[in-house]
């Protein structure tokens, strides 16, 4: 690998170079000289906008350190501690003042002048929906939000099953599903389902307690449910509701009818007379499970390699973020669940988080967050905070779309023609899988704070209806029905971040237009994705699909026509 240049962060212009984030005390007169600034001119206007982007870059990376040191080491007090305290004693401080400095600019004649520039009519756009969302009253709710929200990841980051003497994280035990052992399959399915349940009651309440304390917020806001406060929250200005609701019927339509096929020929294939939830991960000719590495550094390793024959700047990309430390990969006790890329406002290299055992979906996991992780270098240098920070929509197409494209690439991890077609096309199963689940996640939200005071019971029910009719009319639960009634609560989005899931699935439907235009000439597909990417949000969601040469679709035709594309390219492998 060649010699590679450490990233340096911008010089500050506003706040000293030698600055860290203690109190509040320490930070608010910064924000009280932005308050106190004259806006007297377009370019006083665009000058604050810049002073402020930088504070809130730094403000934005010290949080995240308190985050990823909070879910690396769960059981750390002091980082949960750090984390707690920027909760609970600068945000809630901060919050107020970001409203008045919105207003600030809101207010000044120079706005519309800005507006007319590429970039600014967006950010202008987003920062008069927080003015109309802002109430004081909502401040400390979201607070206690937070601090709700973060006993999730210590429950979850402290299950553990015993397994041949020893104890093992629950993302270890997934990988003990896919044995062609069909017994021992049994027996962890049942071991990870039963410590799941024993915290059922538990997070149930916790779930309870936050959709009470979200429904409040938005009651606060004029809103009549969490829902629409969400929509207007997440500056989802090019769809809604209804278009959430057509996506799902179309799901149901156009995919679900595939599930039953794969689900058939699975049972089928294994030769069982029923088949059961645990036989859903093992290869359904009994071939050992693949595993394309052994270990984080061979994980990183070989990634790397893999964006790096895509284009040698995608590799660098990744080779700078393992020098920086700024990877963590393998499954460990007391390591929350789940797997991210945190953007680093400031220096602008994130951080790669997640659980990875030896599987084919951890390998698929890593170009996921490696995709975001593109994006964020490729926004690196874009003038002001707001224009990286792109609306999940967006993100997600960064990263979906990148699971995908690299697929040229995955001999690197399967050297054998036979196991490397046999990655590809569980992948792509799996997309088809994930698209349902997408729909069941959503329409599930959408039920939750459309009814806020319902109870535990409710709850169950309306579950288990949505997730009949996403699901195959294979699988036998029979016996197994309180594990069903309670699989909603692995979903960490549920819990940490509301009605950010539909995005995975317009995104995955982008993803699949991009790889269709990569396949059809990887140079431009390449060159589109990337020049998607580089806008940030500094354009509408649809111009920047447009960018990329796709469209910002979730039509049941245009479903249809990008299902039809996977399945040839199925017959394919």
């Amino acid at each position: 690998m060649p010699d590679i240049t450490i990233p340096q962060r911008p010089a500050r212009r506003f706040l000293p170079e030698n600055f860290t984030i203690s109190t509040w005390d320490a930070l608010k007169p910064y924000f009280d000289t932005l308050l106190a600034k004259p806006l007297d001119s377009a370019e006083a206007l665009r000058q604050w906008f810049k002073d402020r982007s930088e504070l809130e870059a730094i403000v934005s990376e010290d949080l995240a350190w308190r985050y990823i040191r909070m879910t690396c080491y769960t059981e750390n007090e002091a980082y949960r501690s750090a984390y707690q305290e920027f909760i609970e004693q600068i945000q809630p401080r901060m919050a107020p003042v970001s409203d008045q400095l919105n207003k600030k600019a809101a207010a000044s004649p120079f706005l519309d002048t800005l507006a007319k520039e590429e970039g600014y009519d967006i950010l202008i756009r987003t920062l008069k929906k927080e003015i109309e969302l802002f109430r004081d009253e909502n401040v400390p709710l979201y607070t206690e939000i937070a601090t709700e929200t973060q006993k999730y990841a210590q429950i979850s980051g402290a299950m553990t099953i015993q397994w041949e003497g020893a104890e093992i994280t629950l993302p270890q035990a997934s990988v003990l599903l896919m044995s062609t052992d069909r017994k021992k399959r049994e027996e962890v399915y049942r071991k990870i389902s039963e410590r799941r349940l024993q915290d059922k009651e538990v997070l149930d309440d916790l779930f309870t307690r936050l959709v009470k304390l979200r429904h409040e917020v938005s009651l606060n806001a004029g809103f009549s449910n969490y829902r629409d406060y969400m929509f207007k929250s997440l500056g989802r200005f090019d769809y809604t509701p209804k278009d959430c609701f057509d996506f799902h019927e179309a799901i149901q339509g156009e995919v679900v009818p595939l599930l039953n096929e794969f689900a058939l020929e699975r049972k089928r294939a294994l030769g069982v007379d029923t088949l059961r939830p645990w036989d859903k991960a093992v290869d359904p000719e009994g071939r050992e499970a693949l595993k394309p590495f052994d270990n984080g550094t061979e994980l990183t390793e070989k990634t790397i390699e893999a964006f790096r024959r895509l284009d040698p700047f995608l590799g660098q990309c990744l080779e700078i973020m393992r020098s920086m430390g700024h990877l963590d990969l393998e499954s460990r006790k007391g390591k929350a669940p789940g797997g991210y890329n945190y953007p680093l406002a400031e220096i602008g290299v994130p951080f790669i988080f997640m659980n990875a055992t030896s599987t084919l979906r951890d390998m698929v996991t890593i170009m996921h967050e490696g995709g975001h992780a593109i994006h964020n270098f490729l926004t690196r240098d874009l003038e002001l905070n707001d224009f990286k920070s792109t609306p999940s929509e967006v993100a997600e197409l960064a990263s979906m779309s990148m699971e995908l494209i690299s697929m040229d690439h995955w001999d690197i991890f399967f050297t054998d023609a036979d196991t490397l077609r046999r990655a590809k096309r569980e992948h792509l199963e799996d997309i088809i899988e994930t698209l349902p689940w997408v729909a069941t996640i959503d329409r599930f939200q959408h039920w939750l704070y459309e009814h806020a005071k319902h109870t535990h019971e409710e709850r169950k029910r309306c579950w288990n209806k949505i997730v009949d009719e996403f699901s195959d009319t294979a699988t036998d639960w029979r016996g197994l029905e309180t594990i069903k009634d309670y699989l909603w609560q692995k979903q960490l989005h549920l819990y940490e971040v509301p009605f950010y899931y539909i995005e995975y699935g317009m995104a995955q439907l982008g993803a699949i237009a991009v790889w269709r235009n990569f396949r059809q000439n990887p140079a431009k597909g390449l060159e589109g994705y990337q020049r998607a990417l580089k806008l940030g949000y500094m354009r509408p969601i649809p111009e920047i699909y447009a960018a990329a040469g796709i469209k910002f679709d979730f039509s049941r035709a245009y479903i249809r026509e990008l299902m039809d594309f996977v399945k040839a390219e199925l017959a394919k492998i």
